[in-house]
């Protein structure tokens, strides 16, 4: 497929200088469905990004379109800030039914602003509050969100050098593997815990990512995720699972953590709980931190009423019994297989793979080989990204609706771009 870049001057001209993934796919989308997206002159891309883990269920999902437009048509509430509404209450009726009570989970529902680093925020200042402490520990590579307070807990050095102030009350750990399994789990954590000379008062918190997504596919193993959550117990500190790329079912269960066994004291969820790539986001925690007074969180778009109603058709649709885990987790073996080859085929390149199930990252020995491989694809027709630090990972997030047949294709369109590259 031969592509023309378009001349993109409106968006040249008036669009901020900002703008990222637009620069790596050089097209103008018009129309899009299930795991596929087509530009204005024809061409079609298969989509192995899905909205950053926004659209799980692929692009204008029949389902949840259907119920959509029945809600608009009949002209139900659009905004409703956090009254009571009949779409928010059948959407905590099923999330309560579908997702809560099954996983024997206890957690209240607090609707922050509809982004994802609105619900970090959310969780931080509960933590503080709950605790009276101000000091949150992340780990090395972590993102979680752009606005100051996420910024804190957040890892990379350009995103974090875009706050323009200091960046305060945030301690880095290593994250899991981060010193290639030399140094015992949490060594540095609790030796900082335990010695009144170290500086590191006392955290309120910590905040993790059972995968890094952002940060290059970095697995947690379940042993290391049920060591930390043994120490924020022992150590009187709240555990914050931030599970809005990673939740709504991307690594299998519909809860990242679920594998681990544990029970976080905080999740935010974002991305695909709204289902349709609608902006929503939660804050769950346990009922006993639920301290804050009425208004002490807020913000005017939390009452995104039609993100209720997609959200609720992905629950009933998808979660409703264990189909959508089995099958994610089988086309996560696929995943794997296709990657294995690709590494054994270029064992001279130093190629790596990680994942779990529908998220996967490919690394080189060539931290530079990861952004040719993204712009070969792109011109194949396959829409991926990449992540780390540098960029140095292809990262794989096809929607978990994504046929055997669809994934294929895209697998046999990657193996090709990394041939072509090499």
């Amino acid at each position: 497929m031969t592509i023309t870049p378009p001349a993109l001057s409106v968006f040249e001209t008036l669009e901020s200088e900002v703008r990222s993934y637009c620069r790596g796919w050089p097209a103008v989308f018009d129309r899009a469905q299930g795991s596929y997206m087509y530009d204005e002159d024809g061409h079609t891309y298969l989509d192995f990004f899905s909205g950053a883990g926004a659209l799980n269920y692929g692009h204008n999902n029949p389902v949840l379109k259907r119920a959509l437009l029945d809600y608009i048509e009949r002209d139900g509430v659009t905004h409703g800030l956090d009254m009571g509404t009949t779409a928010k209450r059948a959407f905590l009726e099923s999330f309560q039914n579908t997702v809560l009570r099954p996983r024997d989970l206890p957690y209240k529902v607090m609707f922050p602003g509809p982004t994802g680093t609105n619900a970090v925020e959310a969780a931080l200042k509960l933590a503080r509050k709950v605790k009276g402490r101000e000091a949150v520990v992340s780990f090395t590579n972590a993102f979680h969100g752009m606005s100051l307070g996420a910024l804190a807990v957040t890892g990379n050095a350009f995103k974090r050098a875009g706050a323009g102030i200091p960046l305060v009350h945030g301690t880095p750990m290593p994250f899991d593997n981060y010193l290639d399994g030399q140094v015992p789990d949490f060594l540095w954590f609790e030796r900082l815990l335990g010695d009144q000379g170290s500086g590191l008062n006392h955290p309120a918190a910590v905040i993790v990512e059972t995968v890094q997504g952002e940060g290059g596919i970095n697995v947690a193993r379940p042993e290391w995720l049920r060591g930390l959550a043994d120490l924020c117990r022992r150590r009187d500190m709240l555990l914050i699972v931030d599970d809005i790329q990673m939740g709504c079912g991307r690594t299998g269960a519909f809860f990242s953590f679920e594998e681990a066994g544990i029970t976080p004291d905080i999740v935010t969820l974002s991305k695909s709980i709204g289902g349709y790539g609608l902006p929503m986001s939660l804050t769950l925690f346990r009922p006993e931190l639920d301290l804050w007074e009425p208004g002490e969180h807020n913000g005017t778009f939390r009452g995104n009423n039609p993100a209720f109603v997609t959200a609720t058709a992905a629950l009933d649709t998808y979660w409703a019994d264990g189909g959508m885990e089995k099958q994610t987790l089988a086309r996560g073996e696929q995943v794997e297989a296709a990657l294995r080859a690709i590494c054994e085929e270029h064992t001279a390149l130093g190629a790596e793979y990680r994942g779990r199930g529908l998220v996967w990252g490919l690394e080189f020995a060539d931290k530079e080989r990861a952004g040719r491989i993204a712009k070969r694809a792109f011109e194949l027709g396959l829409l991926i990204e990449t992540s780390g630090p540098e960029g140095e990972v292809v990262k794989l997030l096809p929607a978990l609706t994504v046929s055997q047949e669809e994934l294929d294709e895209g697998l046999r369109t990657l193996a090709r771009a990394v041939r072509e590259t090499a």
